[in-house]
């Protein structure tokens, strides 16, 4: 009976101090199996090299959920969701509006809405200058910071990078128009 009596109260003192959420840590990086939603499967993969233009939205009701990674949500962290990139892993994020750029930890999966590449938290949008508009044409590149700066970014706090260049930005607005949008 006392093995049991301290079991019960070791996950009631877990689940008191938040034991339920992963701690936030770049290690074990999760891949993870085909799953579908909606009717569309997607299959996660290593894409070391990937690099697109597309749709960002922003998310922020969900504070305190848990991500897909199994970390709690936070709001006002600079974070994001894509559907296949594995877990976590970092982008930058260029506005191609503005030529704003952050750095970005993926850390969940989505979006599920038609025609976006990524989804941010409510923190990374207000940074990247696009929660007003709730979408907002993009380009997202996955990339290995410095040590400094995925540090900073579990942390919640943000990574800026240099504006993009003039040139770099019509390209990417030329590879935009290119997708028909």
């Amino acid at each position: 009976m006392n093995a049991r009596y301290a079991a019960i109260l070791a996950a009631l003192a877990l689940s008191a101090c938040g034991g339920r959420y992963r701690p936030v840590s770049d290690f074990p990086v999760k891949i993870g199996r085909p799953y579908t939603v909606r009717g569309v499967t997607y299959t996660p993969a290593a894409a070391p090299l990937y690099d697109e233009v597309g749709l960002a939205g922003w998310y922020g009701t969900e504070s305190g959920h848990r991500t897909a990674l199994g970390e709690r949500f936070r709001v006002k962290a600079i974070a994001g969701a894509h559907t296949t990139l594995p877990l976590p892993s970092y982008v930058e994020v260029t506005s191609l509006e503005t030529g704003r750029t952050i750095l970005v930890r993926i850390n969940d999966r989505g979006p599920f809405a038609r025609g976006r590449i990524v989804d941010l938290s409510r923190g990374a949008a207000d940074l990247l200058g696009i929660r007003a508009a709730g979408t907002a044409a993009v380009r997202v590149r996955r990339v290995d910071p410095p040590e400094r700066d995925r540090a900073r970014l579990r942390q919640g706090k943000a990574a800026v990078r240099p504006d993009a260049s003039a040139a770099d930005l019509a390209m990417w607005r030329d590879r935009w128009r290119m997708r028909g949008r």
